[in-house]
């Protein structure tokens, strides 16, 4: 039997919880029997071990503090949910291009040169300051938090789509989502010169650069498994291509680190890209190539699976103009 008040949770231990074969852990037993609760929000297992130990959960009125705990017939359970805590981060009324939302996430279509999330040198002007903003009191917490459930990032200077959850559940259904690789993400690429292959697997483990910390790499050991696959859609004579990019993984600047590992860096990427030895004296259109500030990475789609409505969502948006004028003056150079 369970009542629900506000955050407080109270359920008590039934004989049929218990199996005679084998005990019973509390925090196994709280998990499961929460998740049947359709009126208390859904916490994880691990979610659930930090309120324990934050002394959150009661026996009876005792303070319980170990989630290994073995569950007896008669026991009556308590849990109280602290109330969200204040991000740290603060609400800063930033314009968002939002191609979709409700009231359990946000699709946004990021602009280049915002920050997803705040760190060191970048704790003002985020896309977190922004939905912090834009969505108030909406946000019904995350990991005890108010905070907008980021589950995937692009570089600074990275376009496009990103999914941000609004709840503790809509987050941990999307991170279960991006650890299956059951999201599907695709990225429209301009880069230098041509492939060998018009279509290929890029199947290379990233890791910490050795000789550049802050740098991601291609290592022949401890990295970690990424795979990127891609297909030329087309080409500027011998300079330059665009191909679409399609993710296995989701490492840190995999794309990026892929592309320049094969010969066939971004263009304009201050990071890993390689300004090509072009003449650009009597095309400006080149020059325009050479001179691109910024990567040319735009994330094109996302395709995943509604937490709640349980259908695949499918989002789409075109080039910046930036990426657009550079392919127009690509064209122009062949």
């Amino acid at each position: 039997m369970a009542s629900f008040n506000e955050t407080k949770l109270k359920i008590s231990v039934e004989e049929t919880d218990l199996n005679s074969n084998r005990s019973v852990r509390l925090d196994r037993w709280l998990t499961d029997r929460i998740a049947n609760n359709s009126d208390f929000p859904k916490i994880s297992r691990t979610q659930l071990k930090n309120l324990i130990h934050s002394k959150c959960v009661r026996c009876d009125d005792k303070i319980i503090e170990d989630p290994s705990l073995q569950i007896r017939y008669g026991q009556l359970y308590t849990i109280q949910v602290p109330e969200p805590k204040l991000a740290t981060p603060q609400p800063e009324n930033i314009e968002l291009n939002i191609v979709y939302e409700d009231e359990h996430l946000i699709v946004v279509n990021k602009s280049a040169g915002m920050v997803v999330h705040p760190a060191p040198g970048s704790s003002k002007g985020t896309m977190v300051n922004a939905l912090l903003s834009h969505c108030g009191n909406t946000l019904s917490g995350i990991g005890g938090v108010r905070r907008p459930g980021i589950v995937h990032r692009l570089d600074k200077d990275t376009t496009g789509l990103l999914v941000v959850a609004k709840s503790d559940e809509a987050h941990q259904h999307l991170v279960h989502q991006f650890a299956a690789q059951t999201i599907k993400r695709t990225y429209e690429a301009i880069i230098w010169g041509v492939p060998d292959k018009p279509t290929d697997r890029i199947f290379f483990p990233i890791g910490r650069s050795r000789a550049n910390r802050k740098k991601m790499a291609v290592v022949p050991k401890g990295g970690k498994k990424a795979a990127t696959n891609y297909i030329l859609t087309e080409q500027f004579g011998a300079t330059a291509s665009l191909i679409v990019c399609k993710l296995e993984s989701g490492r840190t600047h995999q794309i990026r680190v892929h592309l320049n590992h094969i010969g066939h860096s971004l263009i304009g990427d201050p990071l890993y890209g390689s300004s090509r030895k072009i003449s650009t004296r009597d095309d400006p259109n080149l020059k325009l190539a050479k001179e691109f500030k910024r990567q040319a990475l735009h994330a094109k789609s996302l395709e995943f699976i509604h937490p709640f409505k349980q259908e695949r969502v499918h989002f789409s948006v075109p080039l910046p103009s930036d990426m657009q004028t550079l392919l127009e003056a690509l064209r122009k150079s062949c």
